[in-house]
């Protein structure tokens, strides 16, 4: 969902950054560290859910700790009329992070992760068997330089 608003102000920039640094904390902590009342801390947040601003507040979770260290991005070459049900077969497969229709020489960029090297391979030859899917490319994450970020775009859409 796209958010509804185009930018934010310095309270609701203060409000994400308590919310991604201390997430266990609850709004009277928020509340107190921000010097408002609880509920203005409460209104915000729930305007930014509402907006689309804030998608979740689960917890993030490791790949690596849950068992599976190797990390590799694979671009499929698929048949386009078959991109609905290549996306609801995709879906189904639990080591697939993440998957997005990309402009290029492919046309879906996947994130999947695996137990092993060997593991990676066998996730890449289920995603060759989905009617439709015509090559894959894949290249194996060797480490992160940059990990997964949003605050540093709410940052510069409160500016």
């Amino acid at each position: 969902m796209a958010a509804k608003r185009a930018g934010l102000d310095a309270l609701d920039l203060r409000i994400l950054q308590l919310v991604a640094e201390q997430p266990r904390s609850g709004l009277l902590e928020f509340s107190r560290l921000l010097g408002v009342a609880r509920g203005t801390v409460q209104a915000r947040l729930d305007r930014m859910v509402a907006d689309g601003v804030i998608t979740g507040f689960g917890p993030g979770l490791s790949p690596e700790a849950l068992g599976y260290p190797v990390q590799a991005f694979t671009t499929l070459e698929v048949q386009q009329a078959s991109r609905e049900h290549i996306s609801r077969t995709l879906s189904a497969i639990p080591e697939l992070i993440e998957a997005y229709i990309v402009t290029g020489p492919g046309d879906v960029w996947c994130r999947i992760a695996g137990r092993d090297h060997e593991h990676i391979q066998e996730i890449i030859d289920h995603m060759l068997t989905i009617d439709g899917v015509r090559r894959s490319t894949t290249v194996i994450t060797l480490s992160t330089v940059v990990p997964h970020r949003v605050l540093p775009l709410a940052a510069r859409a409160a500016s």
